[in-house]
């Protein structure tokens, strides 16, 4: 048991910090750096030129960690393709950007196209080719089990897209994606050994990469994890609680991912009621934090903080 906790997390950590020094240069000779909106704080302007596209350092460490165990742990596979599936979605979306200088990326369609297929392909494998099928453990209610029925297949669909689009809109400040990530993974691994699902190893495995990559990423940042890690992180977050059957429990671990992607539909239809009032001084929500006067460094903790201990919750909650 040891050996598929403690060993992917030092594994995958020291991928990360290995390869850190190696691929940071290689994105600067890319010129793969972020650009900036001009119309988000203005303390943001500084960051013009970062790399992005770290991504890759946090997938590489996963993938060479998790591919240890895929023998004795094939339950970690799904989980591991649907982690690459969305990154390279978000991969070709910041190469197209960053490399290429075309500033839409991936158009909205293509981008929704990719990470339908993907979602689809996974929920295609749960309900043809396992038993573990598209019911969710009831938080706080031992042996309780939601069934939707036909709506299962939809509600899946919703919950992966939301989670792992809820990632990519948190990664928006230094080390705030990938902090509040570590907290997530490390519940799913605890999770994991606690269903018997099997699973930990690749859960355990993204917890090291990402304790690596914030040693580039805390403020300042030397490196942003772009869509390539933001959206990888989703999947990952997604599968894992799938495999588990506690889609469910994703509001309570991932409130913070929640709360990001509703104060962008909030302040959207806020303003297109109101006639352009605002509900929230800018979203998503860790600007508005910012507007109000915190630093990044205070946001990225209080919202780590939070998500760690609503993870303590989610534990009492199997």
């Amino acid at each position: 048991m040891s050996i598929s906790i403690y060993l992917p997390v030092l594994m995958s950590f020291l991928v990360s910090v290995l390869l850190g020094p190696v691929i940071i240069p290689f994105l600067k000779r890319l010129k793969a750096g972020q650009t900036v909106r001009e119309e988000g704080p203005r303390s943001h302007l500084k960051k013009n030129g970062t790399p992005t596209m770290g991504g890759i350092l946090i997938l590489s460490a996963v993938v060479v960690s998790s591919l240890f165990y895929r023998k004795d742990y094939p339950e970690i596979l799904p989980v591991l393709l649907m982690t690459l599936g969305f990154g390279l979605i978000g991969f070709l979306d910041d190469y197209i950007k960053v490399v290429l200088r075309r500033s839409m990326g991936l158009s909205p369609l293509q981008k929704l196209t990719g990470q339908l297929v993907v979602t689809g392909l996974f929920i295609y494998y749960l309900l043809e080719e396992t038993d573990i099928g598209l019911a969710g453990r009831i938080p706080f209610l031992p042996g309780q089990m939601l069934d939707l029925g036909w709506l299962n297949i939809p509600f899946a669909f919703c919950v992966i897209l939301g989670t792992v689009n809820g990632v990519n809109f948190t990664d928006g400040l230094d080390g705030l994606a990938a902090s509040v990530t570590v907290m997530t993974a490390t519940f799913l691994a605890a999770a994991a050994i606690g269903t018997g699902v099997r699973i930990e190893p690749v859960a355990c495995a993204v917890a090291g990469a990402l304790l690596g990559f914030l040693l580039f990423n805390v403020y300042p940042a030397s490196v942003f994890m772009g869509d390539t890690g933001s959206l990888a992180l989703g999947g990952f977050v997604a599968a894992s609680a799938y495999m588990m059957r506690m889609q469910l429990f994703i509001p309570i671990i991932g409130f913070i991912y929640m709360a990001e992607v509703l104060s962008v539909i909030a302040q959207v239809a806020f303003f297109r009621i109101t006639g352009g009032k605002r509900l929230f001084r800018m979203a998503p929500l860790h600007h508005h934090f910012e507007l109000c006067g915190w630093s990044e460094t205070r946001i990225v903790a209080a919202f780590s903080i939070f998500t760690a201990l609503l993870c303590l919750l989610a534990l009492l909650g199997i």
